[in-house]
């Protein structure tokens, strides 16, 4: 019985339900894991109807005096499209952190040069920062990044964000996005420093010894030592990488959530959009 309810308001107000809709695709599209290309296109539009139909009891409309599948609803869509890419990036600029952090420390241990396709996100990485990348999914995963993706990100937006707070906070945004990129360059730096620390010492070693002994063909030894070196390290703080992996996605969602002060409308207990 409250199924029918539901679906009859849906029905009833089924511009309105496009709209949540576009939203939440345009969100998947974008965001981490979600966005692989190994996820079926009608898994991802199923998903994103799904989501809309959970929210849609909780959205409230407030002067819904557009012509549905009008010009104007036409611009609302690209609008609800743009706020969930927005969200989306976000947290794609914090997953990036962690294939930076790979690329930081991945030449100075002899790994430079070994880049595969990552087909999460279809771009060439080296070994290391797809690896990293992998645990940070799994971190991801493990912290429930998902539920705080609908409910924090998704859920939250249409209580606090609809097209006109886009247009009239778009200096807001524009700072986020920018802060965001400096962020990653400094996640990427504070992650990978134990390595990377490590490395200039063994290189500094190494160095020293070639000076002391130039009979030593140190060169020829370099690369094994890094290389054992590296993996050494990475194995004793991994425990410490995965707290800071949970905490800098833990930053990405309160960023998301600073948005929502900054440019979001006053929230009310039912929502608005």
């Amino acid at each position: 019985m409250f199924e029918e309810t539901i679906i009859n308001e849906i029905l009833a107000a089924a511009p309105l339900f496009l709209l949540i809709a576009v939203r939440a695709f345009a969100m998947i599209q974008v965001a981490p894991l979600l966005s692989s290309e190994a996820i079926p296109q009608i898994a991802k539009i199923s998903l994103a109807g799904f989501a809309a139909y959970a929210v849609f009891p909780s959205v409230q409309v407030n002067d819904w005096g557009i012509a549905a599948y009008g010009l104007n609803f036409v611009f609302l869509v690209i609008g609800e499209a743009i706020i969930g890419l927005t969200i989306g990036f976000i947290l794609v600029i914090i997953f990036a952190a962690f294939a930076t952090a790979g690329q930081f420390f991945s030449l100075q241990m002899g790994f430079g040069a070994s880049e595969t396709f990552d087909p999460l996100a279809q771009v060439e990485n080296p070994l290391l920062g797809q690896y990293l990348n992998l645990v940070a999914m799994l971190v991801f995963v493990t912290v429930d990044g998902f539920r705080d993706l609908f409910l924090g990100g998704f859920w939250r937006s249409l209580q606090s964000l609809n097209v006109m707070n886009l247009i009239t906070g778009r200096d807001h945004i524009v700072v986020m996005v920018m802060s965001g990129l400096t962020r990653l360059f400094f996640d990427a730096l504070i992650i990978s420093l134990p390595i990377l620390g490590t490395l200039f010492l063994v290189s500094l070693t190494t160095g020293l010894i070639s000076k002391a002994a130039p009979q030593i063909n140190i060169l020829s030894e370099g690369f094994p030592i890094s290389i054992m070196v590296s993996f050494v390290v990475l194995f004793a703080v991994l425990p410490f990488m995965t707290q800071m992996f949970s905490a800098v996605i833990g930053s990405g969602f309160q960023m998301i959530h600073d948005l929502y002060i900054r440019v979001g409308t006053q929230i009310n207990e039912g929502g608005t959009f």
